[in-house]
């Protein structure tokens, strides 16, 4: 299991380092207890909070509404929670992506 993923009465919790204005969107891995995220845009007016949803929404398949950032909105360290998923699932999402780094 992911030092990055937490079980939450609601569901899975992800501890996320995120950095804006990359080339492209995509999980570059681990960094220490964090997945590192690239997302290409810019932190300004909570933009890059909206492609972080966006992102996982599709690499989760889960709609934008089950995802919520609840710690973290103005910092690159962030904390999202997956309502209604399961650890397993989300860890199986995220493993080709960490291979793949």
């Amino acid at each position: 299991m992911y030092p990055c993923l937490r079980e939450h009465p609601d569901g899975v919790q992800l501890a996320l380092f995120v950095q804006p204005r990359a080339s492209k969107n995509r999980v570059v891995g681990l960094q220490g207890d964090e997945l590192k995220v690239r997302l290409t845009s810019p932190p300004v007016d909570g933009a890059a909070n909206k492609l972080c949803i966006q992102f996982f929404s599709k690499l989760f398949k889960t709609p934008k509404s089950s995802l919520e950032i609840v710690a973290g909105e103005t910092s690159r360290h962030k904390r999202l929670l997956v309502r209604g998923a399961n650890l397993d699932a989300i860890a199986g999402s995220l493993e080709p992506e960490i291979a793949e780094s």
